[in-house]
């Protein structure tokens, strides 16, 4: 299956990034280069582009579209997860960059290609690994973990209302049979929810998808615990552009960048900050950035995407 993904918010977002075509770029979800091609093109023969991806996949793809660029700009393409950002510099031999993208979630290549298991929309094996070296899938998930666990991820993940009652009936499916395949999940979690409720909402099994998808790949701790890193890493003027797709990406984005913009944790009252902390830089968006009626319409998928973008500032 050849790897097709529309980039969302692209000009959006390589605006937000404030490209010298002299500076150094990384793309933490490189995908399939589509933000990357358009990095590429602003970027002079002294420009050096650095790609992570931990999909091979994606990473072939990528490959094969940056290869235009390959006597003009300097590229790296990695295998890692952005969360090991800084080991991947070190190995490259650098220090300091002047932005930094990510693109969070998954790739319309992901959900399209049924094999990999992260789509509700046909039965397949359930796998949802972004990167598929890792040896635990969305089957151990779902048949290892206890129904207290089960209601936890669906509940915190999902944000679903009925997440006690479909970890309930997950447990009593895997109790006749282990659960396979997305068809065989999509049952459970349809005995789970009463069926007006499905005929007046969306597919019925989309939240708990997220959620077990989410916890497999740990895709919010990696989030939470990257953005501190990401903006150290900036040169002064430097930019961090983040995308989301869900709510709960968003708010780890937004308390992120207001922390690091005013981390003072002094009293309001105190006349003087006594903590210490320096901000490092402002946030770019006050609100966040999200696509228009137009790119919408073209592209259902990026209708719940937000884009966010922080600048580093040393003082």
């Amino acid at each position: 299956m050849e790897f097709k993904h529309k980039s969302v918010l692209l000009e959006e977002t390589i605006e937000s990034l404030a490209i010298k075509p002299d500076g150094i770029y990384v793309d933490g979800t490189l995908g399939g280069a589509g933000h990357g091609y358009e990095v590429c093109k602003r970027l002079s023969s002294k420009g050096r582009f650095i790609g992570i991806d931990q999909d091979t996949d994606a990473i072939k793809a990528a490959t094969d579209k940056l290869s235009v660029f390959k006597d003009k700009v300097q590229i790296d393409i990695v295998k890692s997860n952005y969360h090991e950002i800084s080991d991947v510099l070190i190995s490259l031999g650098v220090e300091k960059v002047d932005g930094i993208l990510l693109d969070i979630g998954v790739s319309s290549y992901q959900l399209d290609n049924a094999e990999r298991g992260f789509t509700y929309k046909v039965d397949a094996p359930l796998d949802m690994r972004m990167d598929k070296s890792n040896p635990m899938t969305a089957k151990d998930i779902v048949n290892g973990y206890s129904e207290m666990e089960l209601f936890r991820v669906i509940r915190d993940y999902g944000e679903d209302k009925f997440a006690k009652n479909i970890a309930k009936h997950i447990v009593k499916a895997r109790e006749k049979k282990e659960i396979e395949t997305t068809g065989e999940l999509i049952e459970a979690i349809r005995a789970a929810i009463p069926a007006k409720i499905q005929a007046a909402g969306g597919h019925p099994a989309k939240k708990t998808f997220q959620a077990i998808r989410i916890e497999l790949n740990k895709e919010l701790e990696v989030l939470e615990d990257s953005i501190d890193r990401m903006i150290d890493l900036l040169n002064d003027g430097g930019r961090l552009s983040i995308i989301t797709f869900h709510s709960l990406e968003d708010r780890i984005v937004k308390n992120k960048f207001r922390d690091n913009e005013n981390p003072c944790t002094c009293p309001k009252n105190f006349p003087v900050c006594v903590c210490g902390k320096k901000s490092k830089g402002k946030n770019v968006t006050r609100k966040p950035i999200v696509p228009s009626e137009e790119e919408i319409g073209a592209n259902k998928r990026s209708k719940s995407s937000k884009l966010r973008s922080f600048e580093r500032r040393y003082q």
